[in-house]
């Protein structure tokens, strides 16, 4: 007996109208990438997943393809203009999947702009279809929900405060038998009122004998409608537990064998461990540290130098890392000019220095670069002015080269680490709980996972398991 085939739908007809946008919300870069882009790598990554039709606003298709091209998101088979509605272009969507295949189909459709969709969602929702025809996503309200209606006043009044214990918050996907949702739009478009939000109120409303399964969702399953909702997605994508890629030991050195890592402030501390764990896996890494080599980060010809060593040596760099910093602590206005043109130097003209001198490497290799910033760059502290302010800097520096980079296939990601039992900062604050304190192995084996994956302008937060770990300073 064949499988039947999953095909995703992705839905991204809508423009940016409330956003505020000329251009079309799911184009909009979030955490390095179009959201469109985010959106499309989890289904095509997704092992249950066969096929995926994209449906995009008019105008837009070409912008579409350059993505799936870029990306080699070998799944997608189809980019077709979106209709006037969301019905509309779920429907145009079927009668493609129908042309294309006789058989039953499994049809998830996805909103476009929901870019943080777990892959266990779509793993639930394909297991619902097994004994199910049309299945929901949906999340427990965790406000009261009310009713209204219009008042005799300016405001409007409420009507009832439905049980909130029987309410949901729908989301996508929503998923369907292919039959069964071509049935209930058959029945629609017979009905010369027929309005719906989404296509499981089509189900429900004209042809209620199909029960409609909901499996749960999540509450980072958002979808970005508003301006905040930009913000709060980008925020999301720097959560721990997001960005944790549990990339086995195998995949690791498979990544890495062969491949040249040069990792700058490599004497000691993260840059040591990263560079020892690389090692281990079959890289050829290069070490340099203004201790060791007399390599300063902040000296353009030091950098030039380096990389000619490098390539001399093994003709190729993949992969980049910096750790170099220092972390001056006092007020500003005791600050001398020296520590002031030093810290700033090199915690932030250096990587700037060292994007511009390796990036041609780097673009033969199609390979990534990797900074680190400061939990206090979020927020400057006393005492910390130089380094929260360069670490805020750092940020902004590599969110931007992921914009410009991205057509190149050059990656850059900044990781965050919270306090991190290292040299420079028992320098700084002396002996601490080593409890307290993450270990630099973790950061060396998390930064590593983040410099092969193919994620690009994120920040990468790095935590222990204790919850309220990143509310200390660092």
């Amino acid at each position: 007996m064949t499988e039947t085939r999953n095909i995703a739908v992705i839905l991204a007809g809508g423009v940016g109208t409330r956003i505020g946008l000329d251009t079309p919300k799911q184009l909009v870069k979030i955490a390095g990438r179009p959201i469109m882009e985010h959106t499309l790598a989890i289904f095509n990554d997704h092992p249950q997943i066969d096929e995926i039709f994209v449906l995009m606003a008019r105008g837009h298709l070409d912008r579409v393809h350059e993505i799936v091209r870029k990306n080699d998101f070998d799944k997608v088979t189809a980019v077709l203009e979106g209709s006037g509605t969301r019905n509309d272009t779920t429907q145009t969507a079927l009668r493609a999947i129908s042309e294309k295949y006789s058989d039953d189909c499994n049809v998830i459709l996805h909103d476009a702009v929901r870019p943080l969709l777990a892959p266990t969602i779509i793993n639930d929702v394909v297991d619902a279809l097994e004994t199910n025809a049309a299945v929901d996503v949906a999340i427990a309200s965790a406000d009261t929900i009310i009713e209204v209606e219009e008042g005799d006043g300016q405001y409007p009044i409420i009507k009832d405060v439905p049980p909130r214990a029987n309410l949901r918050r729908g989301q996508t996907p929503q998923a369907f038998k292919l039959s069964a949702i071509q049935r209930a739009y058959d029945f629609a478009s017979r009905d010369k009122n027929f309005v719906a939000t989404d296509d499981c109120s089509v189900v429900l409303r004209y042809t209620p004998d199909v029960p409609i399964a909901v499996v749960n969702g999540d509450d980072s399953n958002m979808k970005v409608t508003q301006p905040i909702d930009i913000y709060i997605a980008d925020k999301l994508f720097q959560l721990p537990g997001r960005n944790e890629h549990e990339t086995t030991e195998a995949a690791l050195r498979e990544a890495l064998e062969g491949k040249t890592v040069a990792v700058f402030g490599g004497s000691y501390g993260i840059g040591a461990d990263i560079a020892s764990l690389a090692s281990e896996h079959g890289a050829t890494v290069k070490k340099f540290s203004r201790s060791t080599t007399k390599t300063h980060i902040n000296r353009r010809e030091d950098l030039i130098a380096a990389r000619d060593e490098i390539l001399a040596e093994t003709g190729r760099i993949d992969y980049v890392v910096n750790t170099a910093g220092v972390l001056p602590l006092a007020r500003l206005d005791e600050t001398s000019d020296d520590t002031i043109y030093e810290a700033t130097e090199i915690n932030y003209i250096g990587p700037i220095l060292l994007a511009q001198t390796f990036f041609p490497e780097l673009a033969k290799t199609q390979g990534s670069l990797l900074l680190f910033t400061s939990s206090s760059y979020t927020r400057g502290r006393g005492s910390y002015s130089l380094y929260s302010s360069a670490k805020a800097a750092t940020v902004n520096l590599t969110q931007a080269l992921a914009d410009e980079w991205s057509g190149d296939g050059v990656r850059i990601n900044c990781v965050n680490p919270e306090r991190t039992g290292t040299p420079m900062r028992t320098k700084a604050f002396g002996a601490e709980d080593p409890g307290s304190l993450l270990e630099s192995a973790t950061v060396a084996r998390a930064s590593l996972e983040v410099l092969v994956s193919n994620k690009t302008g994120h920040v990468i937060d790095v935590r222990r398991d204790d919850p309220l770990s990143e509310y200390s300073e660092s």
